[in-house]
């Protein structure tokens, strides 16, 4: 099974962001007419997957009618995987593992294990905020796997999985189909869906954003128009595969509530012979993105590099938002061109696929992470400043290449989990890459009462005088 799903053979995919999808292996397997006749062809059994409630808005509603040779509750009960896997959290209080804190965080790239290592056991969190079990909040995850998932698959209930490989490809199988997702490349895995990762490269790693209780879209364009950022067409989704054999102890892992159960069954739970419906797994090549940036002055916020948005209710206010920073020309006249310096009241985590920042001259180096917390400073470190400045304002327009960044970024403040801030992948001497700026302050020895004139204030002739104040 595992050498079947390896296979560099091409893949068909459908395409299209939340489409109503169809597709069969065999001809004829998808019922007409219906969604649940008496009798399915080929004897298949029909079973719904719903992503919204029955109720939920039909602009909303996501769900998906799975035609199986055999259905996904014909299973041996759930036990607590006896291997207990410590380090997915999924609920994050004082209770948890995990604590809030101000200060800028660097992870440099985690190391791939030494011992066999699959997606599953190489997968752990690195903060979050919120509840699975309240439905609101999101987790993110790293992973470093150097082994394929073998008889066995995952299935994510807390919600959905948001897969940005750094280091080697995936061959993801679900009960749709199969994705090959490669660096530069995301996969969106929707809560409830089993899958398998299998490694076709060998050893693997990279990032993954989890959202509780609202799913992935894609961000309004506004005053942009009709066209631009992610085009709709270039999301692809798998089409109808499946495999028959028997597989005696093949094991579901499900994640729920953060903690991992087993059940046993004797078949493969990719026994999908056609589906239908809006509810699938997807995924998207980053480079089609298409961006959008300021031709004359000053630098955009990041918001306009949007690929995808889980939103809230508070209209454009993101539980997590899916932003890049790609190739892309710089132009802007008398402008500091790199991202400017901010505190932001929104949370923001940010990874690097290849190349290099804009704004990281040093230190942020592919596979590795940052972590800017609600209101803590950020910006470009020293050397990106002073070389920044020192172009002057007849800096010509400028490609940036060969990079590939992101950020998920949150209107929740996440807790850090104590392992992701005990690690000794910790850059402890990150805060340096600022400490380094220096005043270029010119009004030194200036008539403060002329400033004052010239701004329409004459505090002496009123017989007061200038204070400044700081608290």
């Amino acid at each position: 099974m595992e050498n079947k799903r390896a296979e560099a053979e091409e893949v068909e995919y459908q395409s299209g962001f939340g489409n109503h999808f169809a597709s069969e292996a065999i001809p004829g397997a998808l019922p007409k007419g219906q969604n649940s006749p008496l009798i399915c062809p080929f004897g298949l059994y029909a079973e719904q997957i719903s992503g919204t409630s029955f109720t939920a808005p039909r602009k909303l509603n996501l769900r998906s009618w799975l035609y199986r040779i055999k259905p996904s509750v014909t299973h041996e009960p759930f036990k607590r995987r006896e291997a207990g896997h410590e380090k997915l959290v999924s609920e994050f209080n004082n209770q948890s593992n995990a604590s809030a804190t101000p200060t800028q965080l660097r992870w440099k790239p985690p190391h791939i294990p030494d011992h066999p290592t699959d997606f599953i056991d190489g997968l752990y969190t690195v903060c979050g905020a919120g509840s699975s079990f309240l439905r609101h909040g999101f987790a993110i995850h790293m992973y470093t796997a150097n082994k394929s998932m073998t008889n066995c698959a995952f299935c994510n209930a807390d919600g959905d999985f948001l897969i940005v490989p750094q280091q080697g490809r995936l061959w993801i199988t679900t009960e749709c189909g199969r994705l090959q997702v490669s660096p530069g490349e995301i996969a969106v895995l929707p809560q409830g869906f089993r899958f398998a990762v299998n490694l076709p490269d060998g050893p693997s790693r990279g990032y993954v954003a989890e959202v509780f209780g609202t799913h992935f879209q894609l961000p309004d364009l506004g005053p942009i128009g009709a066209n631009g950022l992610a085009a709709p067409r270039d999301f692809l989704v798998p089409t109808a595969w499946f495999e028959e054999s028997s597989y005696p102890g093949f094991t579901i892992v499900q994640k729920f509530g953060g903690e991992l159960f087993t059940a046993r069954q004797d078949f493969s739970p990719f026994n999908v012979v056609a589906w239908h419906g809006n509810y699938a797994p997807y995924k998207y090549d980053l480079s089609k993105f298409s961006p959008y940036n300021t031709v004359l002055i000053d630098h955009s916020d990041p918001s306009i590099n949007t690929v995808l948005t889980a939103p809230t209710e508070k209209p454009g206010v993101a539980l997590l938002d899916f932003v890049i920073f790609p190739p892309r020309w710089l132009v802007a006249e008398h402008t500091f061109r790199p991202p400017y310096y901010h505190r932001n009241c929104m949370s923001e985590f940010m990874g690097l696929i290849h190349g290099g920042y804009e704004a990281k001259a040093d230190g942020f180096l592919p596979g590795g992470a940052s972590l800017h917390n609600c209101m803590t400073p950020h910006g470009p470190d020293t050397k990106t400043y002073e070389t920044t400045i020192a172009h002057g304002n007849e800096a010509g327009p400028h490609k940036i290449t060969d990079t590939m960044a992101f950020m998920f970024e949150s209107c929740l403040i996440p807790r850090v989990c104590s392992w992701a801030l005990e690690s000794p992948l910790m850059d402890h001497d990150y805060y340096h890459c600022w400490i380094g700026l220096r005043s270029h302050f010119t009004g030194e020895g200036t008539d403060m009462k002329s400033l004052s004139i010239q701004n329409g204030h004459d505090d002496t002739e009123s017989g007061g005088e200038s204070i400044v104040v700081n608290i």
